[in-house]
């Protein structure tokens, strides 16, 4: 299994690689693909060195899988180009998401949709996956009327250039920007560029990736998406307003039944979700589960994941094992 990772040398492609060891993917040769300013540079990869290699390379190797992580321009442009070649992209930008003839699959809730000829497929956004992993078994139990997100996110979401912020506030070092505003000791209510309707693009990945994945564009999702200053994982408080009563003793069995999701929940011990447990794990976790009092039908829940693994290299990567398991490439 020929396996090329583009954007190998990035905060998610570094994780990328990382999660393929750790779960002993079949790697027959491994092709890490970086910018022009990388090639010919070396990365390490299962305890052996290789040579990072340009996108025309990495095509002209005919990889069975590529795993990107490069930005959305890049797979605009590449991607189909490794798709002539036979090979199945996985990706991790927003670029082919929304696209109606490409799937957004979370592998737990709707790998059974891909087929041989899936070539692109998209992987959704980091702040999505860990939502609808806990939404998918509710809706199909109860079915899901309206969501109430908001989010608050890692700023390793944002990329090294957020991460080097912080570390400069803390140190006192005056340095680049990657936001408007300090994030130390602040809370930033702007993930992502504003569109007109006054929303910001990550709010709308919320709404429209949470209604193609779950295949019910009749689920109304309002989203408000935050940048906090923590390193380990993306938090969100979501309220859900089903068509139908349930039984919250049921709702948490149904969660913890949910392969990938744990339920963190016992107040006695205070005991819920937060992004110091979730960092570098692959779970998904869900505690303050509590019915809405001011709401029919309704419940209020906190979820947490770590948004590089689960949230966006995790998930590349099991897409990538439900293809090889079922004989997809």
């Amino acid at each position: 299994m020929r396996v090329a990772v583009v954007g190998a040398t990035g905060m998610v492609g570094e994780v990328m690689r990382k999660v393929l060891e750790e779960r002993q993917f079949p790697i027959s040769e491994f092709i890490p693909v970086a910018s022009e300013r990388s090639v010919g540079k070396s990365l390490s990869f299962n305890g052996k060195d290789y040579t990072i290699v340009s996108l025309q390379d990495a095509v002209n190797a005919k990889p069975e899988i590529a795993l990107f992580s490069a930005g959305g321009s890049t797979s605009l442009e590449w991607a189909p180009k490794f798709a002539e070649v036979g090979t199945t992209v996985i990706d991790n930008s927003s670029a082919w998401r929304m696209d109606q003839d490409k799937k957004l699959v979370v592998p737990e809730i709707n790998a059974n949709q891909l087929t041989k000829n899936d070539k692109i497929i998209a992987n959704p956004n980091c702040s999505t996956i860990q939502m609808v992993m806990c939404l998918a078994p509710l809706h199909k139990k109860y079915k899901i009327k309206r969501i109430v997100v908001s989010t608050y996110q890692s700023i390793s979401g944002t990329g090294v250039k957020a991460v080097q912020q912080l570390e400069n506030e803390l140190n006192g070092v005056t340095g680049e920007m990657a936001y408007h505003y300090p994030i130390f000791k602040n809370a930033i209510p702007h993930c992502d560029v504003f569109e007109d309707n006054g929303y910001t693009k990550e709010e709308l990945k919320l709404v429209n990736e949470t209604q193609k994945i779950l295949n019910d564009n009749t689920i109304a999702v309002t989203a408000t998406a935050v940048r906090i200053p923590t390193a380990g994982g993306h938090s969100e408080s979501v309220n859900i307003a089903f068509e139908n009563d349930f039984d919250l003793a049921e709702v948490k069995t149904l969660l913890g039944q949910t392969e990938g999701v744990v339920v963190q929940d016992n107040l006695d011990t205070n005991t819920y979700p937060m992004p110091l447990y979730a960092n570098g794990k692959d779970e998904v976790f869900v505690g303050r589960i509590r019915r809405d009092l001011s709401q029919a039908n309704s419940i209020n829940m906190w979820i947490v994941s770590d948004n590089l693994r689960k949230g966006a290299a995790t998930n590349t990567v099991q897409i990538a094992e439900y293809l090889v398991k079922n004989k997809l490439v």
